[in-house]
């Protein structure tokens, strides 16, 4: 390895600036499938559309939604989601992350979680990062790859948000995303003099990391997890991510010569990195998953971590307080009344169900106006 090392060092400069390759250029003539990527894609999709068919707005909200003509599938009132989505009652019907039901052990929400989306913008935003960073990484790694760096990212980011979740739901969707945003930085990072076009890159990685970290920052879309999920997909991509296919030179990669090959094979490498990467991942896990188990409230120890997850704003509401309201019936008309700040809201009908009632009292009792 040294004798190669030493060969390749006397390489001319213009051979090494040929041998390069643009960041979201094929690697090999032998791309791989991208199998697991839409398999990730469908599911989140019809996650999303079996969540807005049990939503159902038109009968539920006694149809004041948004988009009316959608019937079944119409969205909750802006105001209530801006990001038409279903109401808060429905993801935690499907499996949302709640402390409250945490604390009796329902410990299946930590997988539950990690498909369901706030609304549509929330799925397409997500979708269109998936596809694309996705079949980058899955067509030059493969795709069990693809597939450990996404579900573990997602699971991890998951656990984060079941630690550091307050009183209202959370959804930890894009957590997976933002683990292959990390992953296609570590690709950045450690193949840095492969690619010729670093800088727009290094801008793609952030026109798709930042539109994301906004979204959660809105309700129910938990930023915390997404932290976690990024820093879950450097640690997984400097651990799997070693060997873009490079461990055999004659297959053609980047068309170079034996020599040049061996070169970057050399960089690439580093068995130390790979190793430490991983324990460190797995402390991280496993720290995780016992916090979960023991109930930790990582508010307790971190006062401003919140204002990450969800911005304070007249426009929506953070559910910072646990909502209780009294029932008035009368005359076919329901007035609904928030204990804590005297707030209320009538409506001319009284058949509401209580997951709907319960939506109706968060929106109250943590209204601004």
């Amino acid at each position: 390895m040294a004798h190669l090392l030493v060969e390749v060092g006397a390489l001319p400069d213009d051979e090494v600036e040929m041998s390069r390759i643009p960041f979201f250029g094929s690697r090999s003539r032998r791309t791989k499938g991208t199998s697991v990527t839409l398999g990730f894609a469908f599911i989140n999709v019809v996650v999303f559309g079996v969540t807005m068919a049990i939503n159902d707005c038109y009968r539920n909200s006694h149809g004041q939604c948004s988009l009316k003509f959608l019937k079944r599938f119409s969205f909750q009132p802006i105001s209530e989601n801006a990001l038409l989505g279903p109401a808060a009652s429905t993801l935690v019907q499907l499996g949302a992350l709640e402390r409250t039901l945490m604390s009796q052990n329902q410990i299946w929400r930590l997988f539950t979680s990690m498909w369901l989306h706030v609304g549509l913008i929330h799925l397409v935003v997500n979708l269109s990062g998936l596809i694309f960073i996705g079949f980058r990484l899955e067509k030059a790694f493969g795709s069990w790859r693809v597939g450990m760096i996404y579900s573990l990212s997602s699971f991890v980011g998951s656990l984060v948000a079941a630690i550091f979740i307050r009183v209202g739901p959370t959804v930890v969707s894009s957590s997976a995303l933002f683990g292959l945003i990390g992953a296609l930085f570590v690709d950045l990072i450690r193949n840095w003099h492969i690619y010729y076009n670093k800088l727009e890159a290094l801008f793609f990685l952030f026109l798709a990391f930042i539109p994301n970290f906004l979204l959660g920052m809105l309700p129910i879309v938990d930023n915390a997890s997404n932290i976690a999920g990024f820093f879950s997909g450097v640690l997984l991509g400097f651990t799997l991510l070693y060997d873009p296919v490079l461990g055999n030179p004659r297959r053609g990669l980047y068309d170079l010569s034996l020599k040049g090959a061996a070169e970057i094979e050399v960089k690439l490498d580093k068995p130390v990195l790979r190793i430490v990467s991983g324990i460190l991942f797995g402390v991280i896990l496993a720290g995780g998953l016992l916090a979960v188990l023991l109930g930790v409230n990582g508010n307790k120890y971190c006062h401003f971590c919140h204002y990450l997850d969800c911005v304070p704003s007249k426009r929506w509401s953070c559910m910072e307080h646990v909502a209780e309201c009294t029932e008035i019936v009368h005359g076919g008309r329901m007035t609904l009344t928030c204990i804590g700040n005297e707030q209320f809201w009538t409506f001319p009908f009284a058949d509401i169900s209580k997951p709907r009632l319960k939506d109706l009292c968060d929106q109250i009792c943590n209204s601004h106006i």
